[in-house]
């Protein structure tokens, strides 16, 4: 019993060692006032563009795998999905982020339930008891609802199923569809991005990037989606 106790307080110094490293490798190489900058923005679409069309095959293997460390590290998923639409467009850009947020998603259950679980029940047992009778009814089901859903943090929602002891193969499928739909209108939003950026050499004004076509019809869509969400929201969480 002593040894296994040790041995998750090695696993989880570990994992706080490994998102530490990861942010301190990011913030290294570029600053706030660099990322936030148009003319960062620009100069590295250009390069990303050069690395898609000499090998989108490399380029996706690479999204998909820092996307799956980024998921585990307990990134959130909106800069993945507005960078996947920008890259790949909104239909391909949106298979490849459902993969990768799925399978991020699914190891960061999988850790979370070796690691967190005694943590995650002492916090969010009596919050969520409600929902365990749901799942119980119908595991696959109830699961696609939450993914669809949403209305919680990205890493909590994927460490919560751990409270419900949810089954690999429902947790994955469920995520990967359930996940889909907004995160194809999201998509959408970062292929309409990298249309702007490609017809305006200077920073476009707000007024501007909203009359965009591309831009204006996934927000409606992702507005409806939130309305959508709240209305289930109150229903499935009460």
């Amino acid at each position: 019993m002593e040894k296994a106790k040790k041995i998750k307080l090695f696993f989880t110094l570990l994992y706080f060692f490994i998102i530490i490293s990861f942010l301190l490798l990011i913030f290294s190489k570029f600053s706030i006032s660099d990322i936030s900058s148009y003319e960062f923005i620009k100069n590295n679409t250009d390069r990303l563009y050069l690395y898609k069309n000499s090998n989108l095959i490399l380029i996706s293997i690479f999204f998909i795998l820092f996307t799956i460390i980024w998921v585990v590290l307990l990134g959130f998923g909106s800069p993945i999905f507005l960078v996947g639409g920008f890259l790949f467009g909104k239909w391909l850009g949106t298979i490849i982020v459902t993969f990768s947020l799925t399978v991020g998603a699914t190891f960061l259950y999988i850790i979370a339930n070796y690691i967190f679980k005694e943590l995650i029940i002492e916090k969010f047992s009596q919050r969520f008891s409600n929902l365990k009778k749901k799942f119980k009814k119908n595991e696959f089901n109830f699961m696609l609802i939450y993914r669809f859903v949403g209305g919680l943090p990205f890493f909590i929602q994927n460490i919560l199923p751990c409270l419900f002891e949810v089954k690999l193969k429902n947790y994955f499928f469920a995520t990967f569809i359930g996940l889909m739909p907004q995160l194809f209108i999201g998509t959408s939003l970062g292929s309409g991005i990298e249309k702007i950026i490609n017809q305006n050499e200077q920073m476009p004004t707000f007024l501007d990037i909203l009359g965009t076509k591309n831009i204006y019809y996934p927000l409606l869509a992702f507005i409806l989606l939130i309305i959508i969400s709240i209305y289930l929201k109150k229903k499935i969480y009460k």
